[in-house]
Protein backbone atom coordinates (compact mmCIF):
# COMPACT_ATOMS: atom_id res chain seq x y z
CA UNK A 1 0.00 0.00 0.00
CA UNK A 2 1.19 3.46 -0.86
CA UNK A 3 0.84 6.75 0.98
CA UNK A 4 -1.39 8.20 -1.74
CA UNK A 5 -4.41 10.05 -0.43
CA UNK A 6 -8.11 10.06 -1.30
CA UNK A 7 -10.64 12.73 -0.35
CA UNK A 8 -13.91 11.60 1.21
CA UNK A 9 -16.69 14.14 1.55
CA UNK A 10 -19.60 13.14 3.78
CA UNK A 11 -22.74 15.26 3.58
CA UNK A 12 -25.02 14.78 6.55
CA UNK A 13 -28.45 16.24 7.21
CA UNK A 14 -27.04 18.61 9.84
CA UNK A 15 -23.38 18.97 8.90
CA UNK A 16 -20.79 18.05 6.33
CA UNK A 17 -17.16 17.06 6.59
CA UNK A 18 -14.23 16.28 4.35
CA UNK A 19 -11.25 14.10 5.16
CA UNK A 20 -8.03 13.09 3.49
CA UNK A 21 -7.39 9.37 4.00
CA UNK A 22 -4.38 7.24 3.16
CA UNK A 23 -3.73 3.56 3.56
CA UNK A 24 -0.25 2.78 4.75
CA UNK A 25 1.52 0.58 7.28
CA UNK A 26 -1.58 -1.55 7.86
CA UNK A 27 -3.62 1.45 8.96
CA UNK A 28 -6.11 3.98 7.69
CA UNK A 29 -4.76 7.42 8.50
CA UNK A 30 -7.33 10.20 8.44
CA UNK A 31 -6.91 13.98 8.53
CA UNK A 32 -9.84 16.36 8.63
CA UNK A 33 -9.84 19.01 5.92
CA UNK A 34 -13.07 20.90 6.43
CA UNK A 35 -16.26 20.79 8.48
CA UNK A 36 -19.36 22.86 7.89
CA UNK A 37 -22.96 23.20 9.02
CA UNK A 38 -25.86 22.08 6.89
CA UNK A 39 -29.59 22.16 7.21
CA UNK A 40 -32.86 23.14 5.59
CA UNK A 41 -33.83 26.63 4.45
CA UNK A 42 -37.47 27.60 4.86
CA UNK A 43 -39.03 29.76 2.14
CA UNK A 44 -42.77 30.51 2.27
CA UNK A 45 -43.38 27.47 4.44
CA UNK A 46 -41.41 25.01 2.31
CA UNK A 47 -38.12 23.40 3.38
CA UNK A 48 -35.34 23.30 0.78
CA UNK A 49 -31.71 22.19 0.60
CA UNK A 50 -29.29 24.97 -0.34
CA UNK A 51 -27.34 22.87 -2.82
CA UNK A 52 -25.27 25.76 -4.20
CA UNK A 53 -23.94 26.60 -0.76
CA UNK A 54 -23.18 22.92 -0.19
CA UNK A 55 -21.34 22.80 -3.50
CA UNK A 56 -19.28 25.80 -2.44
CA UNK A 57 -18.42 23.99 0.82
CA UNK A 58 -17.33 20.96 -1.24
CA UNK A 59 -15.06 23.17 -3.32
CA UNK A 60 -13.72 24.77 -0.14
CA UNK A 61 -12.81 21.27 1.06
CA UNK A 62 -10.79 20.76 -2.13
CA UNK A 63 -9.13 24.16 -1.77
CA UNK A 64 -8.05 23.25 1.76
CA UNK A 65 -6.56 20.01 0.48
CA UNK A 66 -4.66 21.91 -2.24
CA UNK A 67 -3.27 24.38 0.30
CA UNK A 68 -2.21 21.64 2.73
CA UNK A 69 -0.63 19.03 0.45
CA UNK A 70 1.83 19.16 -2.43
CA UNK A 71 0.42 16.14 -4.26
CA UNK A 72 -3.04 15.79 -5.75
CA UNK A 73 -5.36 13.12 -4.35
CA UNK A 74 -5.70 10.00 -6.45
CA UNK A 75 -9.50 10.26 -6.23
CA UNK A 76 -12.36 11.89 -4.38
CA UNK A 77 -15.83 10.66 -3.48
CA UNK A 78 -19.03 12.09 -2.02
CA UNK A 79 -21.76 10.44 0.05
CA UNK A 80 -25.01 11.87 1.39
CA UNK A 81 -28.37 10.99 2.90
CA UNK A 82 -30.92 9.25 0.71
CA UNK A 83 -34.39 9.91 -0.77
CA UNK A 84 -34.05 13.59 -1.74
CA UNK A 85 -33.52 14.64 -5.35
CA UNK A 86 -33.20 17.44 -7.88
CA UNK A 87 -34.66 17.81 -11.37
CA UNK A 88 -32.74 19.28 -14.31
CA UNK A 89 -33.86 20.67 -17.66
CA UNK A 90 -32.57 19.59 -21.06
CA UNK A 91 -29.67 22.04 -20.75
CA UNK A 92 -28.54 20.47 -17.48
CA UNK A 93 -29.76 23.33 -15.32
CA UNK A 94 -31.29 22.69 -11.91
CA UNK A 95 -34.98 23.57 -12.07
CA UNK A 96 -35.27 24.39 -8.34
CA UNK A 97 -33.58 23.60 -5.08
CA UNK A 98 -34.34 20.08 -3.82
CA UNK A 99 -37.09 19.92 -1.21
CA UNK A 100 -36.08 18.62 2.22
CA UNK A 101 -37.41 15.21 3.23
CA UNK A 102 -38.97 16.68 6.38
CA UNK A 103 -41.12 19.10 4.39
CA UNK A 104 -44.85 18.70 4.94
CA UNK A 105 -45.72 18.25 1.26
CA UNK A 106 -45.72 14.47 1.69
CA UNK A 107 -48.23 14.51 4.56
CA UNK A 108 -50.84 11.94 3.57
CA UNK A 109 -49.10 11.19 0.25
CA UNK A 110 -48.29 7.60 1.12
CA UNK A 111 -51.90 6.61 1.79
CA UNK A 112 -52.99 8.38 -1.39
CA UNK A 113 -50.32 6.50 -3.34
CA UNK A 114 -51.71 3.18 -2.06
CA UNK A 115 -54.94 4.03 -3.88
CA UNK A 116 -52.96 3.90 -7.13
CA UNK A 117 -50.73 0.91 -6.32
CA UNK A 118 -51.24 -1.28 -3.28
CA UNK A 119 -48.74 -1.30 -0.44
CA UNK A 120 -48.15 -5.00 -1.03
CA UNK A 121 -47.35 -4.48 -4.70
CA UNK A 122 -44.96 -1.60 -4.01
CA UNK A 123 -43.09 -3.74 -1.50
CA UNK A 124 -43.00 -6.72 -3.82
CA UNK A 125 -41.32 -4.59 -6.50
CA UNK A 126 -38.89 -2.66 -4.26
CA UNK A 127 -38.40 -4.42 -0.89
CA UNK A 128 -38.13 -1.02 0.79
CA UNK A 129 -39.48 0.17 4.15
CA UNK A 130 -42.51 2.45 4.00
CA UNK A 131 -41.73 6.00 5.07
CA UNK A 132 -43.64 9.04 3.89
CA UNK A 133 -40.37 10.80 3.11
CA UNK A 134 -39.33 8.21 0.48
CA UNK A 135 -38.66 9.52 -3.01
CA UNK A 136 -41.70 7.71 -4.38
CA UNK A 137 -44.07 9.78 -2.21
CA UNK A 138 -42.11 12.98 -2.76
CA UNK A 139 -42.53 12.56 -6.53
CA UNK A 140 -46.18 11.62 -6.03
CA UNK A 141 -46.75 14.81 -4.00
CA UNK A 142 -44.86 16.94 -6.53
CA UNK A 143 -46.87 15.52 -9.44
CA UNK A 144 -50.13 16.17 -7.60
CA UNK A 145 -49.10 19.72 -6.71
CA UNK A 146 -47.58 20.65 -10.09
CA UNK A 147 -47.90 18.04 -12.85
CA UNK A 148 -46.01 20.25 -15.32
CA UNK A 149 -42.89 20.20 -13.14
CA UNK A 150 -42.20 16.56 -13.98
CA UNK A 151 -43.01 17.05 -17.65
CA UNK A 152 -40.37 19.77 -17.90
CA UNK A 153 -37.70 17.63 -16.23
CA UNK A 154 -35.12 16.02 -18.48
CA UNK A 155 -32.96 14.48 -15.73
CA UNK A 156 -33.44 13.21 -12.18
CA UNK A 157 -30.49 13.12 -9.77
CA UNK A 158 -30.32 12.21 -6.09
CA UNK A 159 -28.23 14.27 -3.69
CA UNK A 160 -24.73 12.84 -4.14
CA UNK A 161 -25.46 12.50 -7.87
CA UNK A 162 -26.10 16.24 -8.04
CA UNK A 163 -22.68 17.10 -6.68
CA UNK A 164 -20.94 14.51 -8.84
CA UNK A 165 -22.60 16.18 -11.82
CA UNK A 166 -21.55 19.64 -10.64
CA UNK A 167 -17.95 18.40 -10.30
CA UNK A 168 -17.67 16.37 -13.52
CA UNK A 169 -20.53 17.19 -15.84
CA UNK A 170 -21.51 13.48 -15.83
CA UNK A 171 -24.92 12.19 -14.70
CA UNK A 172 -25.28 8.79 -13.01
CA UNK A 173 -27.04 7.30 -10.00
CA UNK A 174 -25.17 4.95 -7.70
CA UNK A 175 -26.79 1.71 -6.56
CA UNK A 176 -26.95 2.22 -2.77
CA UNK A 177 -28.57 5.64 -3.17
CA UNK A 178 -30.98 4.46 -5.85
CA UNK A 179 -32.39 1.77 -3.55
CA UNK A 180 -33.48 4.35 -0.94
CA UNK A 181 -35.94 5.85 -3.43
CA UNK A 182 -38.47 2.97 -3.27
CA UNK A 183 -38.36 3.14 -7.07
CA UNK A 184 -35.66 0.51 -7.66
CA UNK A 185 -36.25 -3.21 -8.21
CA UNK A 186 -33.49 -5.15 -6.37
CA UNK A 187 -34.44 -8.45 -7.99
CA UNK A 188 -34.36 -7.20 -11.58
CA UNK A 189 -31.54 -4.78 -10.65
CA UNK A 190 -33.07 -1.83 -12.47
CA UNK A 191 -35.56 0.99 -11.93
CA UNK A 192 -39.01 -0.42 -11.12
CA UNK A 193 -40.48 0.23 -14.56
CA UNK A 194 -44.02 -0.82 -13.71
CA UNK A 195 -44.17 1.58 -10.76
CA UNK A 196 -43.05 4.43 -13.01
CA UNK A 197 -45.80 3.55 -15.47
CA UNK A 198 -48.47 3.13 -12.78
CA UNK A 199 -47.68 6.48 -11.16
CA UNK A 200 -47.07 8.31 -14.43
CA UNK A 201 -43.47 9.22 -13.58
CA UNK A 202 -41.24 9.72 -16.64
CA UNK A 203 -38.75 6.84 -16.70
CA UNK A 204 -36.56 8.55 -19.28
CA UNK A 205 -35.46 11.17 -16.75
CA UNK A 206 -33.70 8.49 -14.68
CA UNK A 207 -29.98 7.76 -14.99
CA UNK A 208 -28.11 4.50 -15.40
CA UNK A 209 -27.49 2.85 -12.02
CA UNK A 210 -23.81 2.14 -11.35
CA UNK A 211 -22.22 -0.01 -8.65
CA UNK A 212 -20.27 1.40 -5.66
CA UNK A 213 -16.72 2.26 -6.64
CA UNK A 214 -17.52 3.38 -10.19
CA UNK A 215 -15.38 6.17 -11.63
CA UNK A 216 -17.83 8.87 -12.68
CA UNK A 217 -15.39 11.20 -14.41
CA UNK A 218 -12.85 13.88 -13.62
CA UNK A 219 -13.08 17.39 -12.24
CA UNK A 220 -14.04 19.81 -14.98
CA UNK A 221 -11.41 22.37 -15.97
CA UNK A 222 -13.49 25.09 -14.34
CA UNK A 223 -13.67 23.31 -10.98
CA UNK A 224 -10.03 22.16 -11.07
CA UNK A 225 -8.81 25.69 -11.72
CA UNK A 226 -11.09 27.11 -9.03
CA UNK A 227 -9.84 24.76 -6.29
CA UNK A 228 -6.19 24.54 -7.31
CA UNK A 229 -6.06 20.84 -8.22
CA UNK A 230 -5.52 18.90 -11.40
CA UNK A 231 -8.29 16.94 -13.09
CA UNK A 232 -8.82 14.53 -10.18
CA UNK A 233 -10.92 11.35 -10.77
CA UNK A 234 -14.31 11.40 -9.05
CA UNK A 235 -15.45 8.00 -7.75
CA UNK A 236 -18.96 7.15 -6.59
CA UNK A 237 -18.33 5.24 -3.34
CA UNK A 238 -21.44 3.89 -1.68
CA UNK A 239 -23.02 7.30 -2.09
CA UNK A 240 -25.70 6.60 0.51
CA UNK A 241 -24.05 7.54 3.79
CA UNK A 242 -25.23 4.49 5.72
CA UNK A 243 -23.87 2.13 3.08
CA UNK A 244 -20.47 3.80 3.40
CA UNK A 245 -20.70 3.68 7.20
CA UNK A 246 -21.45 -0.05 7.19
CA UNK A 247 -18.46 -0.65 4.90
CA UNK A 248 -16.22 0.72 7.67
CA UNK A 249 -17.61 -1.42 10.50
CA UNK A 250 -14.59 -3.17 12.07
CA UNK A 251 -16.41 -6.46 12.53
CA UNK A 252 -15.33 -10.09 12.32
CA UNK A 253 -17.44 -13.13 11.49
CA UNK A 254 -21.13 -12.81 10.77
CA UNK A 255 -22.94 -12.94 14.15
CA UNK A 256 -23.17 -9.15 14.40
CA UNK A 257 -25.68 -6.43 13.64
CA UNK A 258 -25.06 -2.72 13.22
CA UNK A 259 -26.49 0.62 14.23
CA UNK A 260 -25.44 3.65 12.23
CA UNK A 261 -26.17 6.25 14.88
CA UNK A 262 -26.73 9.93 14.25
CA UNK A 263 -29.78 12.01 13.37
CA UNK A 264 -31.26 8.67 12.34
CA UNK A 265 -30.53 5.25 13.78
CA UNK A 266 -30.30 2.65 11.04
CA UNK A 267 -30.27 -0.80 12.59
CA UNK A 268 -29.82 -4.05 10.75
CA UNK A 269 -27.55 -6.70 9.29
CA UNK A 270 -25.46 -7.10 6.16
CA UNK A 271 -26.89 -9.87 3.91
CA UNK A 272 -26.13 -11.32 0.48
CA UNK A 273 -29.58 -11.14 -1.13
CA UNK A 274 -32.71 -9.06 -0.50
CA UNK A 275 -35.39 -10.63 1.70
CA UNK A 276 -38.85 -9.77 0.39
CA UNK A 277 -41.81 -11.56 1.96
CA UNK A 278 -44.98 -10.88 3.95
CA UNK A 279 -43.21 -11.04 7.32
CA UNK A 280 -40.67 -8.43 6.23
CA UNK A 281 -43.48 -6.23 4.90
CA UNK A 282 -45.37 -6.47 8.18
CA UNK A 283 -42.22 -5.64 10.15
CA UNK A 284 -41.54 -2.68 7.82
CA UNK A 285 -37.93 -3.67 7.24
CA UNK A 286 -36.00 -2.57 4.18
CA UNK A 287 -33.46 -3.95 1.71
CA UNK A 288 -31.06 -1.13 0.88
CA UNK A 289 -28.07 -1.49 -1.37
CA UNK A 290 -24.70 -2.19 0.21
CA UNK A 291 -21.16 -2.70 -1.02
CA UNK A 292 -19.38 -5.71 -2.53
CA UNK A 293 -22.67 -7.20 -3.70
CA UNK A 294 -24.42 -7.02 -0.33
CA UNK A 295 -27.67 -5.55 0.94
CA UNK A 296 -28.39 -3.81 4.21
CA UNK A 297 -31.41 -5.45 5.81
CA UNK A 298 -32.54 -2.85 8.32
CA UNK A 299 -35.08 -0.53 9.84
CA UNK A 300 -34.77 3.24 9.63
CA UNK A 301 -35.38 4.54 13.13
CA UNK A 302 -35.52 7.99 14.60
CA UNK A 303 -32.19 8.66 16.29
CA UNK A 304 -30.63 11.59 18.06
CA UNK A 305 -32.78 13.95 16.00
CA UNK A 306 -35.13 14.24 18.97
CA UNK A 307 -32.36 15.47 21.26
CA UNK A 308 -30.97 17.72 18.51
CA UNK A 309 -34.38 19.37 18.24
CA UNK A 310 -34.69 19.71 22.03
CA UNK A 311 -31.29 21.40 22.13
CA UNK A 312 -32.34 23.71 19.30
CA UNK A 313 -35.54 24.67 21.14
CA UNK A 314 -33.72 25.40 24.37
CA UNK A 315 -31.22 27.55 22.49
CA UNK A 316 -34.13 29.59 21.13
CA UNK A 317 -35.08 30.18 24.77
CA UNK A 318 -31.55 31.46 25.40
CA UNK A 319 -30.31 28.34 27.21
CA UNK A 320 -27.13 26.99 25.64
CA UNK A 321 -26.06 23.47 26.57
CA UNK A 322 -23.47 21.21 25.03
CA UNK A 323 -24.48 17.63 24.26
CA UNK A 324 -22.08 16.53 26.99
CA UNK A 325 -23.87 18.74 29.53
CA UNK A 326 -27.26 17.41 28.49
CA UNK A 327 -26.02 13.84 28.80
CA UNK A 328 -24.61 14.52 32.27
CA UNK A 329 -27.99 15.95 33.29
CA UNK A 330 -29.68 12.82 31.93
CA UNK A 331 -27.28 10.56 33.82
CA UNK A 332 -28.33 12.20 37.08
CA UNK A 333 -32.08 12.03 36.33
CA UNK A 334 -34.49 9.41 37.65
CA UNK A 335 -34.67 6.26 35.46
CA UNK A 336 -37.74 4.95 33.65
CA UNK A 337 -40.12 7.82 34.41
CA UNK A 338 -41.92 7.46 31.06
CA UNK A 339 -41.44 5.97 27.61
CA UNK A 340 -41.67 7.24 24.03
CA UNK A 341 -42.39 5.56 20.75
CA UNK A 342 -39.48 7.45 19.23
CA UNK A 343 -40.65 6.49 15.73
CA UNK A 344 -44.07 8.08 16.21
CA UNK A 345 -44.94 10.51 13.42
CA UNK A 346 -45.27 13.38 15.92
CA UNK A 347 -41.49 13.36 16.39
CA UNK A 348 -40.63 13.40 12.67
CA UNK A 349 -41.05 17.10 11.87
CA UNK A 350 -39.21 20.11 13.32
CA UNK A 351 -40.89 22.07 16.08
CA UNK A 352 -41.07 22.40 19.86
CA UNK A 353 -39.71 18.92 20.62
CA UNK A 354 -39.80 19.17 24.44
CA UNK A 355 -43.50 20.02 24.20
CA UNK A 356 -44.09 17.16 21.75
CA UNK A 357 -42.49 14.78 24.26
CA UNK A 358 -44.62 16.09 27.12
CA UNK A 359 -47.77 15.84 25.00
CA UNK A 360 -47.00 12.24 23.98
CA UNK A 361 -46.60 11.29 27.64
CA UNK A 362 -49.76 13.14 28.65
CA UNK A 363 -51.78 11.57 25.82
CA UNK A 364 -50.61 8.07 26.79
CA UNK A 365 -51.32 8.55 30.50
CA UNK A 366 -47.69 8.75 31.60
CA UNK A 367 -45.77 11.15 33.80
CA UNK A 368 -44.74 14.25 31.86
CA UNK A 369 -40.96 14.86 32.13
CA UNK A 370 -40.45 18.53 32.90
CA UNK A 371 -36.77 19.28 33.54
CA UNK A 372 -34.22 19.03 30.77
CA UNK A 373 -32.22 16.16 32.22
CA UNK A 374 -35.35 14.07 32.65
CA UNK A 375 -36.47 14.77 29.08
CA UNK A 376 -33.10 13.71 27.66
CA UNK A 377 -33.03 10.57 29.81
CA UNK A 378 -36.51 9.56 28.64
CA UNK A 379 -35.35 9.92 25.04
CA UNK A 380 -32.11 7.95 25.52
CA UNK A 381 -33.82 5.12 27.42
CA UNK A 382 -36.56 4.94 24.78
CA UNK A 383 -34.01 4.78 21.96
CA UNK A 384 -32.20 1.92 23.70
CA UNK A 385 -35.44 0.03 24.33
CA UNK A 386 -36.41 0.54 20.70
CA UNK A 387 -33.10 -1.06 19.67
CA UNK A 388 -34.06 -4.14 21.70
CA UNK A 389 -37.46 -4.22 20.01
CA UNK A 390 -35.87 -4.08 16.56
CA UNK A 391 -33.09 -6.60 17.20
CA UNK A 392 -35.61 -9.19 18.36
CA UNK A 393 -37.57 -8.70 15.13
CA UNK A 394 -34.34 -8.83 13.11
CA UNK A 395 -33.33 -12.16 14.64
CA UNK A 396 -36.78 -13.58 13.97
CA UNK A 397 -36.91 -12.46 10.33
CA UNK A 398 -33.45 -13.85 9.53
CA UNK A 399 -33.66 -16.84 11.91
CA UNK A 400 -30.24 -15.93 13.29
CA UNK A 401 -28.73 -15.19 16.70
CA UNK A 402 -26.94 -11.89 17.05
CA UNK A 403 -24.21 -11.77 19.68
CA UNK A 404 -22.68 -8.33 19.12
CA UNK A 405 -24.00 -4.97 17.98
CA UNK A 406 -21.55 -2.56 16.34
CA UNK A 407 -22.49 1.10 16.65
CA UNK A 408 -20.77 3.58 14.35
CA UNK A 409 -21.33 7.23 13.50
CA UNK A 410 -21.52 10.41 15.52
CA UNK A 411 -23.88 8.84 18.05
CA UNK A 412 -21.03 6.79 19.53
CA UNK A 413 -19.90 9.95 21.31
CA UNK A 414 -22.92 9.56 23.59
CA UNK A 415 -21.49 6.92 25.89
CA UNK A 416 -24.60 6.89 28.06
CA UNK A 417 -26.72 5.81 25.08
CA UNK A 418 -24.17 3.11 24.22
CA UNK A 419 -24.32 1.69 27.75
CA UNK A 420 -28.13 1.91 27.85
CA UNK A 421 -28.17 0.04 24.53
CA UNK A 422 -26.01 -2.79 25.90
CA UNK A 423 -28.20 -2.99 29.00
CA UNK A 424 -31.51 -2.97 27.13
CA UNK A 425 -30.45 -5.48 24.44
CA UNK A 426 -28.44 -7.63 26.88
CA UNK A 427 -25.71 -7.90 24.26
CA UNK A 428 -22.16 -6.70 23.87
CA UNK A 429 -22.00 -3.32 22.13
CA UNK A 430 -18.84 -2.27 20.30
CA UNK A 431 -18.54 1.35 19.21
CA UNK A 432 -16.44 3.45 16.85
CA UNK A 433 -15.37 4.81 14.46
CA UNK A 434 -17.37 8.00 14.88
CA UNK A 435 -16.44 9.04 11.34
CA UNK A 436 -17.38 5.67 9.87
CA UNK A 437 -19.18 7.17 6.88
CA UNK A 438 -16.21 9.19 5.67
CA UNK A 439 -13.83 6.28 6.34
CA UNK A 440 -16.09 3.83 4.50
CA UNK A 441 -16.31 6.30 1.62
CA UNK A 442 -12.51 6.34 1.46
CA UNK A 443 -12.27 2.53 1.75
CA UNK A 444 -14.51 2.01 -1.26
CA UNK A 445 -12.44 4.45 -3.28
CA UNK A 446 -9.29 2.61 -2.19
CA UNK A 447 -10.83 -0.68 -3.24
CA UNK A 448 -11.66 0.67 -6.70
CA UNK A 449 -8.20 2.13 -7.32
CA UNK A 450 -6.37 -0.94 -6.03
CA UNK A 451 -5.02 0.42 -2.75
CA UNK A 452 -6.75 -2.45 -0.93
CA UNK A 453 -7.89 -5.82 -2.25
CA UNK A 454 -11.17 -6.51 -0.46
CA UNK A 455 -13.81 -5.21 1.92
CA UNK A 456 -12.48 -7.60 4.59
CA UNK A 457 -9.02 -6.08 4.25
CA UNK A 458 -10.51 -2.61 4.62
CA UNK A 459 -12.32 -3.60 7.81
CA UNK A 460 -9.12 -5.14 9.13
CA UNK A 461 -7.33 -1.85 8.48
CA UNK A 462 -10.03 0.00 10.43
CA UNK A 463 -9.61 -2.41 13.37
CA UNK A 464 -5.88 -1.74 13.32
CA UNK A 465 -6.33 2.03 13.17
CA UNK A 466 -8.65 2.84 16.07
CA UNK A 467 -9.23 1.81 19.66
CA UNK A 468 -12.66 0.23 19.88
CA UNK A 469 -14.89 0.80 22.91
CA UNK A 470 -16.78 -2.21 24.27
CA UNK A 471 -19.84 -2.02 26.52
CA UNK A 472 -21.02 -5.10 28.36
CA UNK A 473 -24.54 -5.23 29.83
CA UNK A 474 -24.91 -3.75 33.32
CA UNK A 475 -27.96 -4.93 35.23
CA UNK A 476 -29.91 -6.17 32.19
CA UNK A 477 -32.52 -7.73 34.51
CA UNK A 478 -33.47 -4.22 35.56
CA UNK A 479 -34.45 -3.39 31.97
CA UNK A 480 -36.96 -6.22 31.53
CA UNK A 481 -39.94 -4.58 33.23
CA UNK A 482 -39.26 -1.17 31.60
CA UNK A 483 -39.18 -2.97 28.23
CA UNK A 484 -42.61 -4.48 28.87
CA UNK A 485 -43.91 -1.01 29.74
CA UNK A 486 -42.23 0.50 26.65
CA UNK A 487 -44.07 -1.98 24.42
CA UNK A 488 -47.40 -0.61 25.65
CA UNK A 489 -46.64 2.71 23.97
CA UNK A 490 -44.99 1.38 20.81
CA UNK A 491 -46.82 2.31 17.59
CA UNK A 492 -49.67 4.16 19.29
Amino acid sequence: MSSSKVIAIDLGANSGRAIAARFTGGEVKVEELHRFSNGPVSVHGRLYWDVLRMFEEIKESLRKYASKYDDDPISLGIDSWGVDYGLFDKNGRLLRNPVHYRDSRTDGAMDEAFEVVSKEKIFEETGIQFMELNTLYQLFAQKKENPESLKSADSFLMMSDIFNYFLTGEMTTEFSLATTSQLYDPVEKEWAKKLFADFGFPLDMMQDVVKPGTRIGRLTEEVAEDVGLESVPVVAPATHDTASAVAAIPAKGDDWAFISSGTWSLMGKEIEDPVINDDVLEANFTNEGGVAGTYRFLRNLTGLWIIQECKREWEKEGKEYSYEELTDMARAAKPFVSFLDTDHESFLSPGDMPEKIRYFCERTGQTKPEDKGQIVRVVLESLALNYRYIIEILESLLDENIETVHIVGGGVRNQLLSQFSANAMNREVVTRPAEATAIGNALIQALEIGEIDSLEEGRRLVRGSIELETYTPEGPEGWKKPYEEFLQYKEL
